[in-house]
């Protein structure tokens, strides 16, 4: 089976996109929604909570799929000659990284 080269591009880059956006989003709260489990209802942006607790972890996937989505089609429509020096390995790296990242960040909260 062969893909084609802007696929390629598109999937190395939204991979490599998304989770350092959502490392970002979740750190500053920009969550594109909020999630009001009490009363079962969405709101637009960071909301603060209500009758319950909020949910901002959609709004911060949903922060970091379009942003990861656009990178990726933004790039996918560039020369290869300008796409030429992406490797499949950012794809596996990035978030790997993103990982460690979050056990670094989270690990005072764990170990407390």
């Amino acid at each position: 089976m062969s893909t084609s080269r802007r696929f390629e591009v598109f999937a190395i880059v939204f991979a490599t996109v998304a989770p350092l956006v959502y490392v970002i989003a979740v750190e500053n709260n920009y969550a594109l929604i909020t999630y009001h489990p009490i009363t079962y209802s969405f709101g637009f942006g960071a909301q603060q909570p209500g009758e319950g607790p909020a949910m901002y972890w959609f709004g911060w996937m949903a922060t970091a799929a379009l942003a990861g989505g656009g990178a990726g089609l933004v790039a996918g429509l560039l020369p290869a000659a300008l796409t030429r020096f992406l490797r499949p390995a950012l794809a596996w790296l990035v978030p790997l990284g993103v990982l460690v990242a979050f056990v670094i960040l989270l690990r005072d909260y764990f170990l407390r």
